[in-house]
């Protein structure tokens, strides 16, 4: 217990400790906000309406009407399309062909045009499916018109176009927000970067300072001064995640008493993965580029930018080395989904796989290190 009095009191006398807590709510301030309404409701477009009818201005009005979209400029004649997308005033640009209210009085075909700028494709995820919307619409009420001029009643006609219906619901992130996928993600990689650059350095600082062997060869002496640094991960991130969940109004069901669980087994593992890591690192400065072995897979394959199924099978298996993936999935399991502790017993023992994989890698290192340190004695001894 020596070990752990003495690292607790080094952290006290850091600014590590304010800096856990400090950053990581400055971050889910700083992005909760920045995304608490991260969809775009009125995306910019123009409309270029050759036909100049009535029905061109109804289909203007329509798509206008579209929560979704916003007609900020009418023009009158054809104009190149990278003109008007030029400056970014607006992100598509709609065609409505000349004689399109002739051809639809007539009952023949006609196509509308769409440009959209893709060089940023999250403003035109709402475009697509509002647009599809208004023609499916507009289909279904011309050809309800022709077959009512035909003698058939609306019901029979509207049974007879579309006898089959689609009802959809969208669960657990229905507004597909931004904070409960790459803000939390951005704020879990912050408190990893703090927490593993101050865990990995523990055994390069004890070795500076001499005192890596002071308490014996035990690898206990090293696992237990992990342990403040566990703790403190795991309340900092409870609080962000409550921030988070208050200013980004992010969804959070799972109970906090009950999440401390696998958010404690993930810290744990965490910090003994960087105590691993930077055990052979001979200078403390050194420490911030070994953890970038944790650090960047953990921010490019665990989740939090893509799905980990985007990923080939080699990139998903390796992300299982990772506590942070693992990590990942209990959030969308029990805080998004509302699952069950029980149901992630997968999740809970690859956390206490590392942890332990982690220890016995301390321990060889250690017990390495006391052989060599034995030896270069006898030799001086001999010499």
């Amino acid at each position: 217990m020596k070990s752990l009095a003495d690292e607790w009191k080094h952290i006290r006398g850091s600014k590590w400790m304010i800096v856990i807590f400090i950053a990581p709510l400055i971050a889910a301030v700083f992005f909760g906000l920045m995304f608490s309404q991260n969809q775009i409701s009125e995306t910019p477009v123009v409309v270029v309406d050759e036909d100049h009818s009535s029905y061109s201005r109804q289909l203007i009005e329509k798509i206008n009407a579209s929560q979704y979209m916003d007609v900020t400029n009418v023009y009158a004649n054809r104009i190149s399309p990278d003109m008007l997308l030029a400056n970014e005033q607006a992100v598509a640009v709609i065609y409505i062909p000349e004689g399109l209210q002739q051809r639809k009085d007539k009952g023949l075909p006609s196509s509308i045009g769409i440009w959209m700028d893709n060089t940023m494709p999250s403003s035109l995820s709402g475009i697509r499916p509002a647009i599809q919307e208004i023609i499916t619409t507009e289909n279904m009420m011309l050809s309800l018109t022709h077959l009512a001029k035909r003698g058939m009643d609306m019901e029979s006609a509207r049974n007879l176009l579309s006898p089959l219906s689609m009802a959809q619901r969208m669960l657990y992130n229905p507004t597909s927000s931004y904070v409960g996928t790459m803000v939390i993600g951005f704020v879990n990689i912050i408190i990893l970067m703090l927490t593993t650059g101050a865990a990995g350095a523990i055994a390069p600082r004890l070795r500076q300072e001499g005192k890596l062997m002071s308490a014996g060869d035990s690898p206990f002496q090293l696992w237990i001064r992990a342990v403040p640094y566990a703790l403190l991960c795991t309340c900092s991130s409870l609080l962000s995640y409550g921030m988070l969940k208050q200013v980004g109004h992010m969804r959070f069901e799972a109970a906090p008493y009950i999440f401390v669980v696998p958010l404690l087994l993930y810290s744990m593992a965490l910090c003994l993965l960087a105590v691993l890591l930077g055990y052979s690192v001979r200078n403390v400065s050194k420490v911030g580029a070994r953890m970038s072995i944790i650090l960047y897979p953990s921010f490019l394959v665990t989740g939090i930018q893509l799905t980990p199924l985007a990923f080939p099978t080699f990139f998903q298996v390796t992300a299982w080395a990772l506590p942070m993936n693992w990590l990942n999935r209990m959030i969308r399991g029990m805080a998004f989904r509302h699952g069950e502790l029980g149901f992630y017993s997968l999740e809970l023992g690859a956390c206490i796989l590392i942890i332990g994989l982690a220890s016995l890698g301390i321990g060889i290192f250690l017990r390495r290190e006391l052989r060599m340190q034995s030896s270069q004695v006898h030799a001086e001894a001999a010499v």
